[in-house]
């Protein structure tokens, strides 16, 4: 992988003229672009970094999975009327005066971006996120299903002993705790990163550019438009302490050898994209949004590729519900992939229809993911799909801890 990513910097930096791409870089100076070696920017001696709506909703989405594992754990039912409350924030459902008060929700910005839901150059459509979010809060009502007291069995949904753990299983076997956090992280963060927050269509709307050249500030703040706008992609992937979704999914998958330059790779590219907005050098900021989207959109793939391998694993071993956790954060991710964007086509790597297409693949058998003999095969064929389209192999993906 690293000679790829070696190739594809170097056709980056061929097409703009641009000097470095080196993974070892931290702080550096080119292009009048002064790389600072963390995410910290100031104007005279106050920060000019705010990301708090985005840190507000991931804590949002953590409390909700939070929620249904907490039911679960108590054999308490999981009430759907508080999950819908968490979804649009509403009659105070969170832990915090902070996050109930914050005027955020998570349910506006499900399947809510600039270029594929406005623009609808990623194939989006009024229909499709009304769809969405119905699919999210029908995992409410699964989640509601599986915690009335049953034991999870086929076509029964219910509760299921993973070693300490209790998880709740819809009657297909899907996991609806598991589907809900890594769906949103794609629906929700993944889209608003790569498709709305680091749209040249939003960032450069109006008059952001000739502000931000100018440095115009935001009412009674310290940043422009442009630089806030930035700030709040680099929010929904690092705007939680202690490291959650794709912050913890990054960091997964750069654990392993054939993938172990893509932490920095995106780090520095946020960096070196907001300090190229401070020094107005917007080809340089164009080329980091490039990087970001090609590298975070191998995160929801090789995590994909790695549960569904995981998933056949346990299958073999246990021939039971352990496997399904992790087919259902497989099933996740896969979602996931939807909202990715390839800066080439300004599209996701798999399109809408071809996302369908292989989740309907995966739950598929008799009595969905219950049905083992039919999983067997299917498992290796869909995995192998989705690496072949990142151009990574099956066992580069799987020996991902």
């Amino acid at each position: 992988m690293r000679s790829k990513s070696i190739l594809f910097c170097t056709a980056l930096l061929t097409a703009i003229g641009f000097v470095s791409c080196s993974e070892d870089e931290n702080i550096v100076s080119e292009n009048n672009v002064t790389v600072p070696a963390t995410y910290e920017f100031n104007r005279g001696n106050e920060s000019t970094v705010d990301f708090s709506g985005q840190s507000n909703r991931l804590l949002m989405l953590t409390e909700m999975g939070n929620y249904i594992k907490n039911q679960a754990v108590a054999a308490t039912v999981v009430d759907v009327a508080v999950l819908n409350n968490m979804y649009a924030n509403q009659n105070d459902p969170f832990s915090t005066t902070e996050m109930n008060t914050s005027g955020k929700q998570l349910k506006d910005k499900t399947a809510a971006s600039r270029d594929y839901f406005v623009n609808l150059s990623g194939g989006g459509s009024a229909i499709e996120q009304t769809e969405v979010r119905a699919f999210f809060e029908s995992q409410f009502a699964d989640a509601n299903a599986a915690s009335q007291g049953n034991n999870a069995e086929a076509n029964v949904a219910g509760k299921y002993l993973d070693g300490s753990s209790v998880r709740l299983f819809a009657a297909n076997g899907l996991e609806p705790q598991q589907v809900l956090l890594k769906g949103m992280m794609g629906a929700c963060f993944m889209d608003q990163i790569v498709n709305n927050y680091l749209s040249t269509a939003v960032l450069d709307e109006g008059n952001n550019k000739v502000n931000n050249s100018n440095k115009v500030l935001e009412s009674d703040k310290s940043y422009t438009k442009m630089e806030h706008l930035w700030d709040e992609a680099y929010g929904y992937v690092y705007g939680a302490d202690g490291g959650k979704f794709w912050d913890s999914y990054i960091n997964q998958v750069n654990a392993d050898a054939d993938f172990n330059t893509i932490k920095n790779d995106i780090e520095l590219a946020f960096r070196k994209g907001r300090a190229a907005i401070v020094a107005n050098n917007y080809a340089v900021r164009d080329a980091q949004i490039k990087i970001i989207k090609t590298k975070l959109a191998l995160v929801p793939a090789v995590r994909a590729v790695y549960y569904l391998k995981e998933g056949k694993g346990k299958l073999i071993t246990d021939n039971g519900a352990k496997a399904f956790h992790a087919l259902s954060e497989a099933y996740g991710f896969i979602m996931a992939i939807r909202y990715t964007n390839n800066p080439i086509t300004n599209a996701p790597y798999f399109s809408k229809t071809e996302v369908n297409v292989i989740l309907s693949d995966l739950t598929a058998g008799t009595n969905g993911l219950w049905d083992v003999d039919y999983l067997d095969t299917k498992l290796d064929e869909l995995a192998t799909t989705i690496a072949t389209r990142f151009n990574f192999t099956v066992d580069q993906a799987a020996t991902v801890n």
